[in-house]
């Protein structure tokens, strides 16, 4: 307020046109003033408290469309006095939407058991005309595996709607020609990402390979590297161990060029439907700490994925919306790439945490299960 009394002397004290020191000019300048600073003030603590690191890499985009996208992400963000629940799905979800993008992991199931009314959920969709396709972080299965997993569960899905990010880590690679370098990679892994690059022809080694390996380390003892590796990917891997991450530290160190892939960062994962579980970002520390280091991310939420699907299949992000349990992936994918976001209290997610002045990740609703996508949901006033 102090500062807006200062706009308004300086006014009335300069030698301005009485129309612009007018008492309808000075309140539109005030009401201009208070906007302008309330903004200044929020994206200055939001560029200091959630901007990501310069040095942070994002699959496919420049440096300077990384730091707009961060910056309108949170920006908006920032504008968080509530975040509402889906309480009139057909008007607010389902008339201005064409594409569904739905996680897996907490959406659609939770380690190996399928959430209820799901089936039930995705035949209305179907039957409405929407298109879906099904985005999962997890790299352990490559698309071939995760159409089985979907198929163990009772859910007819086509392979053409499912994409993993070990599949996105192989579309990487083709998008970079790393096929032409005549270098190989090496995995991090499970048998996901091995099965992705077989299906492009690029050369491999590591992965569950490696998981019974122990390097020599007694006196004189070391691990000998193979130098013909140009990228390391890593990805979920149950059988991680200190041969792996050896390995892999020679190999960015000392090859010269070799790159750094993550296939996600997720901190935690739903290997059970009993708890959470350390997810990918565990293992990708361990190889930025030894390294340096900061990876290519091809998972979710960078825009590899949705720009796949946008350039394949000609689709109109105005019209997709992202459902995911994540705010730091799922919901950052979708704002930050400009779909609609509806994020489900099924997975990792609380309402809580949601709902907390620390979170500055706002979906454009929530949800408890995507089963309300067919539910009117009475909401209380006090919402």
């Amino acid at each position: 307020f102090q500062l807006e009394w200062m706009v308004v002397q300086c006014a009335l004290h300069s030698n301005l046109p009485k129309e612009v020191t007018s008492t309808k000019a000075l309140s539109s300048t005030m009401k201009y003033s208070r906007t302008l600073l309330t903004s200044l003030l929020a994206n200055a603590c939001n560029v200091s408290a959630f901007a990501p690191k310069a040095s942070s890499s994002i699959a496919t985009r420049p440096a300077f469309v990384q730091n707009v996208r961060s910056f309108c992400s949170t920006n908006s963000a920032l504008q968080m006095a509530s975040v509402d629940k889906l309480s009139n799905p057909q008007e607010n979800l389902l008339d201005s939407v064409d594409v569904f993008i739905f996680d897996c992991d907490g959406v659609i199931w939770r380690g190996d058991s399928l959430i209820d009314g799901i089936p039930e959920t995705l035949e209305k969709l179907r039957a409405a005309g929407k298109k879906m396709f099904f985005v999962t972080n997890n790299s352990t299965k490559s698309r071939a595996g995760y159409k089985k997993k979907f198929d163990s569960l009772g859910l007819d899905i086509p392979s053409e709607e499912i994409f993993s990010s070990s599949f996105a880590a192989a579309a990487y690679l083709e998008q970079t020609k790393f096929k032409e370098s005549g270098k190989k990679v090496y995995i991090i892994g499970e048998v996901g990402i091995c099965e992705e690059l077989d299906l492009i022809d690029v050369p491999w080694i590591g992965g569950p390979e490696d998981s019974d390996k122990v390097p020599d380390m007694g006196p004189g003892g070391m691990l000998h590297h193979d130098k013909d590796v140009g990228a390391v990917i890593v990805g979920f891997d149950r059988n991680v161990n200190y041969y792996k991450i050896q390995h892999a530290q020679l190999c960015i160190n000392e090859n010269p060029g070799c790159e750094f892939i993550a296939t996600n960062l997720d901190a935690v994962t739903h290997l059970t439907d009993a708890q959470e579980w350390a997810g990918n970002g565990s293992m990708v520390g361990a190889i930025k700490g030894c390294t340096g280091q900061e990876p290519t991310v091809v998972g979710k939420p960078s825009p590899l994925m949705i720009d796949y699907l946008e350039d394949k299949l000609n689709l109109d992000k105005s019209r997709i919306c992202m459902v995911g349990d994540r705010l730091d992936t799922d919901i950052v994918f979708g704002t930050d790439n400009g779909l609609k976001t509806v994020l489900v209290l099924s997975g990792v997610t609380t309402k809580d945490k949601l709902l907390s002045e620390d979170n500055k990740i706002t979906p454009d609703f929530f949800a408890d299960t995507i089963n309300d996508f067919f539910h009117e949901v009475p909401v209380p006033a006090s919402s």
